[in-house]
């Protein structure tokens, strides 16, 4: 994998979303303005850079686990098959996922790690894992994930507070003693150099499962759709800073307050896209059990928000966090597509058809 210092510059000539740029620090201190700034974040786009974060040295490790990981024998990865019923730990295979409606087969590859079974290692609680996985558990992905679940859910309780729920809420919908759907990911995108079309981007436009994504990138691919917008843009990596980005829990907890938003993975632009694409995320999301609805009877705002919405049935939907996750995840799978309603099945909090 080439180091920071060898990649091919992101391209000016495309267009571009500026993220806010928030330090983690300044808001764990609880400097004001600094809330106030990821506050605006959160419920404009519900993406931004984040710095300050403390994580680099164990995203480059994490960067060599998947390198590790990904270089096996095509044959022991297929041993550890997500499969097709609905469960996300494990390796998925390049064409394994559907990006839209007309069935078309995504092209990334990757292998996600269960936030329980890392912390539970060496006892497996989901499943059990490659060799390359298993053999940077405890020194590697362990520490990874429990860093950055502590960062998720520090950002978080600060919106909570912004929201008026009581303090501790949503740390306890976030358990980490209870089993939940949160996993670390390191994806590989192949090298597209000639491009890629419109109609096959690289992983479908999509809302995040969950309720925050801790995202680690090295070259250009992902794009947002900012609301109000038909327009596809790019989010330009910045080295040190992570992307990050809320999902549907949030959204739901939220009564709409907090953004969920579209977003994609296509081939890095310009001279990039001769690279592979690797990024990392971790995905924080609430314990199995937790009912997906808004907290209406934890905050006027959030009772407010519901009351104004023109669409109330997201709010009040009623699954369980792995009800909802195990859906997602089972009805964007290649084998089980039927028609444009498996695949609208798939989908979360935003779901726009001609947004592929």
């Amino acid at each position: 994998m080439p180091g920071l210092t060898t990649l091919p510059p992101f391209p000016d000539n495309v267009p571009t979303h500026a993220l806010l740029i928030i330090d983690y620090q300044l808001v764990k201190a609880g400097d004001q303005e600094e809330i106030d700034k990821f506050w605006k974040a959160a419920t404009t786009l519900g993406f931004w850079y984040l710095k300050n974060h403390g994580a680099d040295e164990l995203v480059t490790q994490m960067f060599d686990m998947g390198s590790e990981t990904m270089d096996l024998p095509f044959e022991e990865k297929l041993k550890f098959e997500q499969g097709d019923s609905g469960m996300s730990f494990g390796y998925k295979a390049p064409g394994a996922n559907a990006t839209d409606e007309t069935g078309a087969r995504d092209t990334v590859e990757f292998i996600n790690i269960s936030q329980d079974d890392a912390l539970a290692w060496p006892k497996p609680v989901h499943r059990t894992y490659p060799s390359t996985v298993n053999a940077r558990m405890e020194h590697t992905i362990r520490p990874f994930v429990q860093h950055s679940a502590e960062v998720n859910l520090v950002l978080m309780e600060v919106l909570a507070k912004k929201l008026g729920f009581r303090e501790g809420l949503l740390a306890e919908q976030h358990r980490l003693d209870e089993t939940s759907g949160s996993e670390t990911r390191c994806i590989k995108n192949p090298p597209r150099p000639g491009g890629i079309s419109e109609e096959k981007a690289a992983l479908g436009a999509h809302t995040d499962f969950g309720s925050m994504t801790f995202l680690h990138n090295r070259l250009g691919g992902l794009q947002v759709m900012p609301p109000g917008s038909d327009k596809w843009q790019y989010i330009k990596p910045i080295p040190g800073h992570a992307v990050c980005n809320l999902g549907d829990a949030m959204y739901i907890f939220s009564g709409g307050i907090l953004k969920s938003n579209l977003h994609r993975v296509v081939p890095a632009p310009g001279a990039q896209a001769a690279l592979p694409r690797w990024s990392l995320a971790m995905f924080t999301r609430p314990g199995d059990s937790v009912v997906l609805r808004a907290l209406t009877e934890e905050s006027e705002i959030v009772a407010d928000a519901v009351k104004s919405a023109e669409d109330t049935s997201v709010f009040e939907n009623n699954q369980t966090s792995k009800e909802w996750f195990a859906r997602r995840i089972k009805y964007q799978r290649s084998k089980n597509q039927k028609g444009p309603e498996t695949w609208r099945q798939s989908r979360g909090t935003e779901h726009r058809p001609d947004a592929a």
